[in-house]
């Protein structure tokens, strides 16, 4: 059995409530004072003692019941939970002490049946509804058991035409009690099935607040993501063209100073871009960094840009057939802007190409450059090409990389385009 329940603790604290109820009328029954001298006096009680009163243990009886009384109200604060043998006992327990109370209870046993109904009600607390129909049942059979001995009593003290009325009286008091036990015990099935799915959806409500909280931590965590994507395609592009410019001025400075100082004015041009580049990150993160202008028209913007940096002008293609969603214009824009970066870095190349095109739900870009390349095996960990790769997938797209040392490197991104229209 678990540990005594308080009050506040109880399962139903108004069941209790009901329960106390129902037993505070069944005690006052004893004590109550007789009824008025105009009133029809009543039958006496039937009981075993009071049939047999000549028994030994009669005299102490009704303090039995009365004890008996108090025991079965006091073990409602006590509840069996896990182990069925303990709640097997606890029942028999409750209905030895009803049996008491009814055959040996006089004014008591007035009121008994108020004790199969809390009986019922305990029952439902701690049994499935197996358990639950065997203890209604067997409380129905018990009532009609105590209810037949009490009439083979009466029998001995009454006359034929009470006997039929008190026979008549049984089986309306047998019908009354069987309808009573039904109804508390569906009643008593829907408020667990009640308080059952209360539980459950606060269970659900608990795990959707844990999804909700790792949704949140992912959201958080990708955006951290996307942060640090903008800040490398946009700062990064700027400050490594502003570096390469800036490198060139310092070798030309003493052999033609007016050459280096064009490179140092372009340095300036790409440094107060960086500037505006960091101060927009830090606003809006660059969500359109097309800035209302055409694809086309930011491609050959960043083409231009490469080549006043390295002094080789890419050759696009550019063939659209019909304007692009903005979330794949700013995919292409950054995924073209970092490839032009890395070749400004890392390749050396003397020939830079970008195709980009539509084609039957299609989109392709190719950029390819004929530059030193690398080893696919040990180079493709870097932040850029994780960003453009994040990118195409999270577009439903594909994104290819061939290269190898001396071979140039070759860009392939696919993007469905019938899944975002």
């Amino acid at each position: 059995m678990s540990h005594l329940i308080q009050i506040k603790k109880h399962p139903f604290p108004s069941l209790l409530y009901l329960e106390w109820t129902l037993l505070a009328i069944t005690a006052l029954t004893a004590f109550i004072p007789p009824p008025l001298k105009h009133f029809r006096p009543k039958p006496p009680e039937i009981s075993i003692c009071g049939a047999f009163p000549d028994l030994s243990v009669c005299s102490i009886l009704p303090e039995l019941s009365i004890y008996s009384l108090i025991v079965f109200a006091v073990m409602g604060l006590r509840l069996p939970r896990n182990n069925h043998k303990n709640k097997a006992i606890y029942t028999g327990i409750e209905i030895l002490l009803i049996l008491i109370i009814g055959l040996f209870g006089e004014r008591f046993a007035r009121l008994f049946p108020f004790l199969y109904i809390i009986l019922v009600t305990r029952s439902c607390l701690i049994f499935q509804l197996n358990g639950r129909l065997f203890v209604t049942i067997l409380s129905f059979a018990l009532f009609l058991l105590t209810t037949q001995l009490k009439y083979q009593l009466f029998n001995f003290q009454a006359s034929p035409q009470a006997q039929e009325r008190y026979r008549f009286l049984i089986l309306n008091s047998s019908l009354v009690f069987g309808l009573s036990l039904v109804f508390v015990l569906l009643m008593m099935n829907a408020v667990l099935s009640e308080r059952q799915s209360r539980e459950k959806l606060a269970i659900a409500n608990e795990k959707l607040r844990q999804y909700a909280m790792q949704i949140e931590n992912q959201a958080t965590l990708e955006e951290r993501n996307r942060i640090a994507r903008e800040i490398h395609d946009s700062l990064g592009h700027s400050l490594t063209a502003l570096n390469l410019q800036l490198e060139t001025a310092l070798k030309l400075w003493q052999a033609n100073p007016g050459k280096a100082e064009t490179f140092l004015a372009t340095a300036k041009e790409l440094g107060s871009k960086a500037l505006k580049d960091v101060r927009e990150s830090v606003s809006t993160m660059r969500l359109n960094p097309l800035q209302e202008q055409s694809l086309e028209r930011a491609i050959a913007s960043l083409s231009e840009n490469f080549h006043r940096s390295n002094g080789l002008l890419p050759i696009y293609q550019i063939n659209l057939e019909y304007p692009l969603p903005p979330e794949i214009n700013t995919a292409i824009y950054r995924i073209t802007q970092e490839s032009l970066t890395n070749i400004s870095k890392y390749a050396d190349a003397t020939e830079v190409k970008l195709e980009l095109a539509t084609n039957r739900g299609n989109l392709r870009l190719i950029i390819q450059d004929n530059g030193r390349g690398f080893d696919l095996g040990q180079n493709t960990t870097g932040f850029g090409l994780h960003s453009m790769r994040d990118r195409t997938l999270a577009l439903g797209g594909e994104f290819n990389i061939s290269s190898a040392p001396g071979s140039g490197c070759k860009i392939i991104v696919n993007i469905p385009l019938t899944r975002l229209t």
